[in-house]
């Protein structure tokens, strides 16, 4: 079997953040933390050895006309909020697609980190919620990023907040959210961004590290309320990977 499509099979429901079935246990620290990824696994080398990996400093962006995600979602029943021991995760089975490149992906599920896990200019918001897509017609992934700051609360994620689990497990919610309520408002808009977004090429935040993500990062951070912050800094005080070199890759910065 072809070793990439392995990889993408068994890590399906979380590309970003649950380890392969039956691969090593990883961490955010100590002696399986981010500096010691690449040797608990063969399959993790890339986290040692790869080129273009994730996350990064957004600096130093080339202004270019690039192309932005058509963001295509819609309100979906919450159903399933998962604590995978790494982040808390909702499926979103029907929740729609983005367009990029050409190219189709779906909406698999979305999560967050805490602290962000890319910085702009070296400063690191206090969350980042990654929206993960896999194209239609092949393996590649599309993530978007968007960064949070202190402010008013979210009302999405609210509705999340009061069913994620404490401990490792699954919560469960019929109330219905709108994704596009964890956009900025000017990425909300029906058809092309209105909001500046760095485009770049690199690989998922967490093992395996497989090098297959067009990341999109909206330069606009949403808000959200210090106690909202805190709930989930509490859960997960440190689960983001510390930023990788940037390398011989463009940072691209359009609308």
């Amino acid at each position: 079997m072809d070793r990439r499509r392995f990889v993408l099979g068994a890590a399906a429901a979380c590309p970003l953040c649950v380890s392969a079935a039956h691969a090593a246990s990883w961490s955010y620290e100590g002696s399986r933390g981010p500096d010691k990824w690449g040797s608990l696994s063969r399959s993790y080398r890339a986290c040692e050895t790869g080129n273009e990996q994730s996350p990064i400093d957004l600096t130093n962006a080339i202004s270019a006309d690039v192309d932005a995600p058509l963001v295509e979602w819609a309100s979906v029943r919450l159903g399933s909020v998962v604590n995978n021991g790494h982040t808390i995760q909702v499926n979103t089975p029907g929740a729609g697609q983005l367009s990029l490149d050409g190219r189709a992906y779906e909406l698999l599920q979305f999560h967050f980190h805490h602290q962000s896990e890319h910085t702009v200019n070296g400063y690191r918001y206090p969350l980042e919620v990654h929206f993960v897509h896999k194209e239609m017609n092949g393996d590649n992934l599309a993530v978007i990023g968007v960064f949070f700051e202190e402010g008013d609360a979210n009302e999405v994620l609210s509705t999340i907040w009061r069913v994620m689990p404490e401990t490792k497990g699954e919560g469960t919610s019929e109330a219905v959210i709108d994704p596009n309520g964890l956009l900025p408002k000017t990425g909300r808009i029906r058809g092309r961004s209105g909001d500046d977004v760095f485009r770049y090429a690199g690989s998922l935040t967490t093992p395996p590290c497989s090098e297959i993500v067009q990341w999109t990062v909206y330069k606009t951070p949403i808000g959200a309320s210090a106690d909202q912050i805190a709930a989930f800094a509490k859960l997960f005080p440190g689960n983001f990977r510390p930023v990788q070199p940037v390398n011989r890759r463009f940072i691209l910065l359009g609308k």
